[in-house]
């Protein structure tokens, strides 16, 4: 059986979990949070994705998807299995049950507005962004039957194009939050296309240091992986050292910007603790040595 947590997303489990109906086809839902309004003459910073996560795990809990992910950095927090239904789609009673339709009908949040800016640069369409993380998402929702078609249609545009009734009861696939029944929403506007031989990342051979595991980080180590992180730190812009000295030893600057790295992840409180987890470390991609 697939697994229902994302591997590469934090669990950020909010409960209440409720089978889907298997009567319908697999399928996989695309929306945007689309939380600010902007122009292109007015472009505004996107929403930090711990406020999102905050969110979806607080006061909306009960507009939950599967997954929350940020394009920009490959981050992802799930919030239900993907053997429950999620909340993300207004459902009519007497109708469809439209969280639930599906063998699995995972939702997937896009942390994403139009001319949201994101270090200064502004992004129009989601597939305008880095969709860092994308093949990781797309290789887990395929693990779990969704076949790479959009039945309505790939998104090309924030536009309405309810779905047939009897179209979505017989075909899985890719659906837009603007092809659901009962809803009104236009979004995504867009969306990242397939690879064409999806792999499973968990397999795949890459060229970065594996996880020492949390103990390896003891004050006055001494590594070249270390230093591997600490160059990898100051690239991402989470350099809080007072001294590039001694790079190849773990020190207090390392923790520093260690839990600046975890906040961009959007980890917060004792989770932001300057402490290497793996999933961090997996996102921070430390060259091998």
């Amino acid at each position: 059986m697939p697994n229902p947590w994302m591997p590469q997303a934090l669990k950020a489990d909010v409960g209440d979990h409720a089978p889907c109906d298997p009567e319908f086809p697999a399928r996989a839902i695309a929306h945007i949070t689309a939380d600010r309004e902007a122009t292109a003459e007015a472009p505004l910073d996107l929403i930090p994705f711990a406020n999102l996560m905050g969110f979806f795990t607080g006061s909306g809990s009960g507009q939950a998807p599967h997954i929350l992910w940020d394009p920009f950095t490959g981050t992802f927090a799930q919030f239900l299995p993907a053997t429950s239904r999620a909340k993300a789609l207004f459902d009519a009673a007497g109708g469809t049950r439209t969280n639930r339709a599906g063998k699995v009908a995972i939702q997937i949040e896009s942390l994403f507005f139009p001319h949201c800016l994101v270090n200064g640069k502004a992004f129009a369409k989601l597939i305008d962004t880095p969709c860092e993380g994308w093949a990781d998402l797309h290789a887990w929702i395929s693990s779990w039957g969704v076949p790479d078609v959009w039945p309505m249609g790939r998104p090309t545009s924030l536009s309405r194009n309810t779905c047939p009734a009897d179209k979505w009861r017989t075909h899985g696939g890719w659906y837009a939050h603007a092809h659901v029944p009962e809803n009104d929403h236009v979004d995504p506007g867009s969306w990242p296309t397939f690879a064409s031989q999806p792999t499973d990342p968990s397999s795949a051979e890459r060229p970065f240091e594996p996880f020492p595991g949390a103990s390896f980080f003891q004050a006055g180590r001494k590594s070249p992986v270390i230093e591997g992180m600490h160059r990898r730190l100051v690239a991402e812009h989470c350099d809080r050292y007072t001294s590039h000295a001694g790079l190849d030893v773990w020190g207090a600057g390392d923790v520093r910007s260690y839990t600046a790295w975890q906040q961009k992840l959007g980890f917060v409180g004792n989770a932001a603790d300057g402490v290497p987890g793996r999933f961090s470390w997996d996102r921070l991609e430390v060259p091998k040595v």
